[in-house]
């Protein structure tokens, strides 16, 4: 693995896992589309909640959704906050509403720590909200038997930031 940064172009949002194995990195063999993957999987909870955790399923192989996992993501949306996964994209902002342009893009990046548990089989990717001041991440977990990578902690992908300027009473 060479590249510590990878930007992915999508003609459209998968609506299906169906879909979603029709993508580039479908076969889970690269962290860094497994990452990019996963935000297209949360993108469409607020329209098909079924379908994403389908598609989060098979993102997290072994590990599937608990029924823990379900109830954050479902708290995450709450209140219509539908936006955070939308931030992920290239060319959104809260002024825009977290409107992505099709086709849309989404970059992923190692950061200092990002192979600190790298021989146990762990790697952080780190995503840019454009919505947020720091930067969010997910773990994957890798399983050297078939040399993919999973959704190991997907937490920080859902971490709250600025609202859209249209829902902002203060704007």
């Amino acid at each position: 693995m060479d590249t510590l940064k990878k930007t992915f172009e999508f003609e459209s949002i998968p609506g299906s896992l169906e879909e979603m194995m029709k993508l580039e990195g479908a076969g889970l063999n690269d962290p860094y589309a497994v990452t990019a993957l996963c935000v297209l999987a949360f993108n469409e909870f607020p329209k098909n909640r079924e379908a994403c955790f389908e598609m989060l399923n098979y993102l997290k192989g072994p590990r599937p959704l608990t029924n823990f996992d379900i109830s954050f993501i479902k708290d995450r949306f709450m209140d219509g906050n539908d936006y955070v996964p939308r931030s992920y994209f290239a060319g959104t902002s809260p002024d825009n509403n977290y409107t992505p342009s099709m086709p849309c893009s989404i970059t992923v990046f190692e950061g200092a720590h990002s192979r600190d548990q790298f021989n146990e089989g762990y790697l952080k990717i780190f995503l840019r909200s454009s919505g947020a001041d720091s930067d969010r991440y997910i773990v994957l977990r890798h399983k050297p038997s078939t040399d993919q990578w999973f959704v190991w902690q997907f937490e920080g992908l859902l971490v709250g930031i600025r609202q859209p300027k249209s829902s902002d009473p203060w704007a």
